[in-house]
């Protein structure tokens, strides 16, 4: 009896019915984890723009990144990342994102190693309400600066690194709520 409760279970997590919590990780989660001072803003001040951003945590115990891109100064872009220990990647096939963003069209980033100068990347739309999105791993290709690199996509090895990016080629304010980001 035993053996078919467990194979009815797996059954259903294949299925999609039951989510099975040991195939998920937690990256972060902004209603259990509050300190985040290991998030930095990286605008394109450090490309002589004046792009402004920053990230708090609003009364819904979210995160909220937000601010304003400018073109001046051939400027573009505002981003908020995160560095972490490394997470050995071989359980995981996709980034799961719940967030509820403002209509505009963002970028997820990640790194391997946090001294990598590329980044994998993949576009996502928010639709100004409240959404789960899941990127698969094997998606996501190599940039640097704007431009695709002749290099295979990401391939989920490791992970040391993950940044949000907003960089729509247009003068803008944007807000991006975060939930919660998890590995699955």
């Amino acid at each position: 009896m035993k053996w078919s409760v467990q194979l009815i279970y797996i059954c259903l997590i294949m299925m999609g019915t039951i989510m099975d919590t040991e195939a998920q990780k937690v990256l972060f989660d902004f209603s259990d984890n509050k300190d985040i001072a290991d998030w930095q803003i990286i605008n394109d001040g450090v490309m002589g723009g004046l792009s402004e951003s920053k990230m708090l945590i609003n009364k819904d115990e979210n995160a909220v990144f937000s601010g304003s891109v400018s073109l001046e100064n051939n400027g573009g872009f505002a981003s908020v990342r995160y560095r972490f220990s490394l997470i050995v990647m071989n359980d995981y096939r996709c980034i799961v994102l719940r967030i509820k963003g403002d209509g505009k069209g963002y970028q997820l980033r990640v790194k391997e190693n946090s001294y990598d100068r590329h980044a994998y990347i993949s576009y996502f739309q928010s639709s100004g309400e409240w959404q789960v999105i899941e990127i698969p791993l094997e998606d996501m290709y190599p940039t640097f600066r704007g431009r695709r690199l002749d290099m295979p996509n990401y391939p989920g090895v490791r992970m040391e690194e993950l940044a949000f990016l907003i960089a729509n080629y247009r003068q803008e304010s944007f807000r991006l709520e975060i939930d919660y980001i998890h590995l699955k």
